[in-house]
């Protein structure tokens, strides 16, 4: 029985190195590709490299429209999967919106992922996209912000560093921090102790009072939707809610002309009492 037991104690010590040691490889699922491959990507669905000052891709964006001054950017900040124009759905959705000359899509890239360099983490995202959004700050545009999934840690970050400067929150299927994610996934081990990657929601929008709109999935098996209400019910400031009940966290209805993303783009705009 001690023999047992002991073998029990090893494994489990094991497994907890192992996650303890390699827990970014289970949080982040980036695809790569080379820069020319996505240039001509992008130049099929009408998109135009978003750069810093060193030339080096921050992500995507559509091109302004000539003759129409643009007045809002929303930056995408998307899940642990994939690459940026993966989301290009983000960008359908906006187009289809009435007076959507009046807003530039960005979808930024996390460092990693697509043809942009370094590994990711929760420290190199949230600095890449510091700077991202820091370069969008000295334009006279109102700056959203869209977090998809893992992209709502991105997002509501930066609104609670900058509360006066982000116009408004997009959150898609989000969760109130990545160990309550990780407790529900694997609660026989010490999530709380071994997570380093935190993205604690709730505590970043204590810092925040602008409109925040959320969108959840009703049947998330990813994320549980309890999380994503949790975090909206937390939240004290101007919110809307959307719950798509029978859609799972990758089956979300994203067709452009449905009816919320007018919903989500008015309120954003001009935030009424929370509902």
């Amino acid at each position: 029985m001690f023999v047992v037991v002991r073998t029990i104690a090893l494994v489990y010590v094991g497994l907890l190195v192992m996650i303890a040691g390699c827990q970014r490889q289970f949080i982040y699922y980036p695809s790569r590709a080379p820069e020319r491959d996505l240039l001509d990507l992008a130049r099929g669905v009408n998109l135009e490299p978003w750069r810093d000052s060193d030339e080096e891709i921050v992500g995507w964006r559509t091109p302004a429209p000539e003759g129409t001054r643009v007045k809002n950017a929303i930056v995408v900040f998307h899940g642990n999967a994939g690459y940026a124009l993966h989301r290009t759905y983000f960008v359908h959705g906006f187009e289809s919106i009435p007076d959507a000359d009046s807003w530039q899509v960005y979808l930024f890239e996390y460092p990693g992922y697509g043809a942009r360099s370094g590994h990711p983490s929760e420290e190199t995202i949230k600095q890449a996209a510091d700077e991202a959004v820091q370069q969008l700050r000295e334009t006279d545009l109102r700056v959203f912000l869209l977090g998809e999934s893992l992209g709502s840690g991105v997002a509501t970050y930066l609104a609670g560093t900058y509360p006066d400067e982000i116009a408004g929150l997009f959150l898609i299927t989000p969760f109130t921090s990545l160990v309550d994610v990780g407790r529900h996934h694997y609660p026989i081990f010490p999530v709380r102790l071994l997570l380093r990657e935190r993205y604690d929601n709730v505590k970043a929008l204590e810092h925040y009072g602008g409109p925040v709109a959320f969108l959840l999935a009703g049947r998330d098996e990813v994320i549980p939707t309890p999380l994503g209400l949790r975090l909206h019910e937390a939240y004290e400031g101007p919110k809307k809610l959307i719950v798509q009940e029978d859609r799972t966290h990758n089956t979300l209805m994203y067709q452009p002309h449905a009816a919320w993303w007018r919903e989500v783009t008015e309120f954003l705009l001009a935030p009424g009492e929370s509902r």
